[in-house]
């Protein structure tokens, strides 16, 4: 069995234990700090949270949620199909397929996702076509997101032994056969970390849509956020959306390990 390093002796484990002290003391630190500025700023007066125990608001944050997670299943969805084709174009061994998913892959990475939604939403306008603010959102984070996944695919699958491939081409596997029977389930345990972080990214890219005006949490936080009848609570609204996106990535990462603990 190889290692990567030698395991640390006595001096680095007590070095690394006083680093490990110094480091949670001073994130505790940053923590006590931000939190005293919030109340020395009345970040935590009555009338700025008052307005979260209607039932009312409670609706619209619901909304703003219902509204991101189905941005973000859609999109999830959509950019795993397309990852899948360009993956499989990039993989190929014909280069009129290779390149085509090259050249898409390499582009819609390259360009930024903001522009993605605004090309989505604002270019239909210029020819008189309204396209839907979710699927102007839903379009930019397919496309930059399926190019990324497909890096990721493409890369969990070359990471396989070629052992692997040279035994079923031998058996008589067709190319596509290879790749769904004995690549794909063997890379898919290496690659689940990244695509789950992935998803995580996708997630949290939604908040983008308040851009074109879509109406998921960070667009709904806003809203609650610039009231003047409670006093503009934004830090307050933004830390209840804040703690529901973290709440979300959470259990995402949660499912992860589990599903990763499962397959082995």
């Amino acid at each position: 069995m190889s290692v990567l390093y030698d395991l640390p002796g006595p001096r680095a484990r007590r070095r690394n234990a006083v680093i490990g002290v110094l480091s949670t003391a001073g994130i505790a630190a940053l923590v006590a700090w931000i939190v005293y500025r919030f109340w020395e700023t009345g970040q935590f007066e009555a009338i700025k949270w008052e307005q979260f125990q209607y039932e009312a608001v409670q609706r619209e944050i619901l909304a703003g949620l219902g509204n991101t997670l189905k941005a973000a299943g859609l999109a999830a969805v959509l950019a795993s199909l397309l990852a899948v084709l360009l993956a499989a174009g990039r993989l190929s061994d014909r280069a009129v397929l290779r390149a085509p998913a090259t050249t898409v892959v390499e582009f819609f990475r390259a360009v930024p996702l903001l522009i993605l939604i605004f090309f989505g939403y604002y270019v239909p306008l210029q020819f008189g076509w309204h396209i839907d603010t979710l699927w102007a959102l839903v379009l930019g984070l397919t496309l930059y997101n399926g190019a990324v996944l497909a890096e990721i695919l493409r890369a969990g699958i070359n990471a396989v032994p070629r052992g692997q491939s040279e035994a079923a081409s031998s058996l008589g596997l067709r190319k596509a056969q290879l790749l769904r029977l004995v690549l794909l389930p063997q890379a898919f345990r290496a690659m689940l970390p990244a695509l789950v972080s992935q998803f995580v990214v996708l997630l949290k890219d939604t908040a983008l849509g308040f851009i074109v005006t879509y109406p998921e949490l960070l667009w709904v936080g806003k809203q609650i956020g610039g009231r003047l009848a409670f006093d503009v609570p934004y830090v307050p609204a933004y830390l209840v959306i804040g703690a529901i996106y973290v709440s979300i990535c959470g259990a995402l990462s949660v499912f992860a390990w589990w599903l990763r603990k499962r397959l082995r």
